[in-house]
């Protein structure tokens, strides 16, 4: 143990000694926290909307109201022609076409049923299926509630259905509350694993490997020493941070934080342990760098924080769940909106566990195999 506390020593003064280190460490990631999730918003609310009015009438006209009203729409031009609405489009000043045809008020009061014509522009494709999803909502509302108008007067005694329907666990649909927890995870992440990659490989440019490996040092020994410091300091970061969701964001775990600790321990441990495998077969830091940059992209991409790992493909849904990523985001969430408990991620923590066991030996005994 005397050995090991030696190592650790070693680390800690170099790591601190290093003074542009400290800010990456713990300066730029509280930052990131504070921007990405004002950033990040998956809310569509600013819409563009033109108008082809053919007809005219009173109902057209208190449609289009209605459409304005909602706080989603901006009615960016009124016209008679589709041919300056599509000009709007195309000059991206619309985003979405609501064109009404002629008669549209004597087809929807004689013949019961009228039609209208909606084109988006699809180059953003979140932003035109949400617009249209919203704009078919408020349709629909309007054609409910002259329904209800008439039901007196064709259907006397006609029911109707009342849905009544609640959140859970998000009451308001904030999206904050989604972002923030798994925006903290990848910034644990990078900084944890970045910084793990460059640990060894330091070593070997400044020489000082040679030294260390001609020592009675154990292996293993050698792999704690880089590891502890670097986990401690990713247990110091996520503190931070969740101080920062609390007193910026207004979150508040509604799980045992101890669990939510004991994940981050065992995660940690993983990505550390990942980190140093790179470490292990890198050569020059630049060279670990990029090989770390390569795998935390697809962390990132495929970890489920901006797009559901329950839509994408058998293969790439294979990939999201071999990544210890993509578990924390799962338990991050479950643990701080949810409050959930030790049996509800048990299978989390056994695959987290399985990626420290894996990772962590495997650098073990390729540091042996290449000292």
């Amino acid at each position: 143990m005397r050995t090991l506390r030696l190592l650790l020593e070693k680390e800690f003064r170099q790591i601190f000694r290093d003074k542009g280190l400290l800010p990456v460490i713990f300066v730029m990631p509280m930052i990131q926290l504070l921007i990405m999730p004002l950033a990040a918003n998956f809310d569509v609310k600013h819409i563009n909307l033109a108008v082809v009015d053919r007809d005219h009438s009173t109902y057209t006209q208190q449609m289009v109201a209605k459409i304005a009203s909602s706080g989603y729409f901006f009615i960016k031009g009124y016209y008679t022609d589709y041919t300056p609405a599509l000009h709007q489009v195309e000059q991206e000043k619309a985003d979405i076409i609501l064109e009404i045809p002629a008669h549209f008020e004597r087809d929807l009061v004689k013949e019961n049923k009228a039609a209208v014509y909606l084109a988006a522009d699809a180059i953003n494709g979140t932003k035109a299926g949400l617009g249209s999803a919203y704009l078919n909502t408020i349709l629909g509302d309007f054609n409910n509630e002259i329904r209800m108008k008439w039901l007196p007067v064709k259907m006397p005694g006609a029911g109707t259905i009342d849905v009544t329907y609640s959140n859970w666990f998000n009451p308001n649909m904030n999206y904050r509350l989604y972002m923030v927890p798994g925006i903290l995870v990848l910034l644990v992440t990078m900084v944890g694993g970045f910084i793990a990659a460059l640990n060894i490989v330091k070593e070997k440019e400044m020489g000082t490997i040679e030294q260390i490996n001609v020592t009675p040092i154990k292996k293993w020994q050698f792999i704690l020493g880089k590891l502890i410091p670097f986990w401690v300091i990713g247990m110091v970061d996520f503190s931070l941070g969740l101080l920062l969701a609390r007193f910026v964001y207004g979150i508040i775990p509604l799980g045992s934080l101890l669990l939510l600790y004991s994940f981050l321990a065992v995660y940690l441990v993983a990505l550390l342990g990942f980190g140093l495998l790179i470490s292990t077969y890198s050569a020059n830091q630049l060279q670990a760098m990029f090989v770390a940059f390569f795998f935390i992209m697809i962390f990132m991409l495929m970890s489920g924080l901006f797009v559901s790992v329950d839509n994408m493909p058998g293969w790439a849904k294979v990939i999201a769940k071999l990544t210890p990523v993509t578990h924390f985001i799962d338990v991050m969430r479950m643990i701080v909106l949810k409050g959930s408990r030790f049996a509800d991620i048990k299978m989390q923590f056994l695959y987290e566990i399985a990626f420290a066991v894996v990772l962590n030996g495997w650098a073990i005994w390729n540091y042996r195999k290449t000292a």
